[in-house]
């Protein structure tokens, strides 16, 4: 089956069903790794790949041996649709859009809680509205973008191998004292997986926003932030979206200074829809280029 199709059923699922709201294999996985966690921490890296690698080799191996099955293509699309998470990062920054409205910043604050690793209790309007769109644009990459590369690449083994290695950098990839080592894999792992998707994704927010000011931001201002993927995607969006993110955050009650990324005004709550659109643009890209590309392989395969 075209792998355009299989991209296009699964982003529709999405759509239409959203994430399950019971038994989601993710939030399983996430369970998992506690567990595995709890029984295998060391401060040591060798614990850390160890945990990985008994993690994640087994679904790897699973999804791989189902590709040889007849009708494969059903599970392709449900690994797809299960790995994504368009429509519920879309809900949770429109929880937040809509708390803003409607000037409930505790509400606000709570919402943007979900979907942001830094300490959100003191925040103000405009700090919600940054940290909601930071969020989009770099969650764009890994709940969206990267896990598409990835089963572009590798098929349902390559997805479920982006998604769960991401997971588990969210969970231990912290430079602290705790997961320093622990991490350690986890977090290498999950840059060198997102070292491709992450510039094509700052590609297509540039080519589907303020194309010049995208670009120049991305070239001049995407190195300084402290994720060599995460900078690129963030600073190639706020130039799209003409908004300016980042600047001072607090993570784990230490107060730390972020650079600037982006020009023009601070963003207010209509910002969030845009940078929602901007995702939704560049998924139309994606898959005009795929469906492009596809039809080109043919047609020289063809000939």
């Amino acid at each position: 089956m075209s792998i355009t199709l299989v991209v296009l059923a699964a982003l529709l699922l999405d759509a239409w069903l959203g994430e399950p709201r019971r038994f989601h294999p993710l939030v399983g996985f996430g369970k998992l790794a506690e567990y595995t966690e709890r029984r295998f921490y060391a401060d040591s890296k060798v614990h850390g790949c160890m945990a990985v690698l008994l993690l994640v080799t087994p679904l790897i191996l699973l999804a791989t041996f189902i590709n040889f099955i007849p009708w494969h293509f059903v599970v392709d699309i449900l690994v797809l649709y299960l790995a994504l998470g368009w429509n519920s990062l879309g809900a949770h920054a429109r929880m937040v859009k809509s708390a803003l409205f409607a000037d409930n910043l505790i509400a606000a604050r709570q919402h943007v809680g979900l979907i942001l690793s830094r300490d959100t209790t003191e925040l103000d309007q405009v700090e919600v509205t940054q940290g909601t769109i930071e969020s989009v644009l770099e969650n764009g990459n890994d709940a969206i973008f990267g896990v598409i590369f990835w089963f572009i690449v590798a098929g349902a083994p390559g997805a479920i191998a982006y998604r769960l290695i991401n997971t588990l950098d969210a969970m231990w990839g912290y430079r602290n004292e705790r997961y320093n080592h622990f991490g350690w894999a986890a977090a290498r792992l999950d840059d060198c997986l997102n070292f491709m998707p992450a510039r094509l994704t700052a590609l297509s927010y540039a080519l589907t926003g303020s194309v010049r000011n995208a670009f120049v931001c991305w070239q001049t201002q995407g190195t300084s932030w402290k994720s060599p993927n995460a900078g690129p995607v963030m600073a190639s969006g706020a130039g799209s979206l003409s908004v300016s993110l980042g600047g001072p955050a607090t993570y784990h009650g230490k107060r730390e200074s972020r650079p600037i990324l982006g020009t023009g005004r601070l963003p207010d709550a209509n910002d969030i829809d845009h940078a929602l659109g901007l995702i939704t643009r560049s998924l139309m890209l994606w898959l005009v280029v795929l469906c492009a590309g596809e039809w080109f392989v043919k047609f020289i395969l063809s000939t």
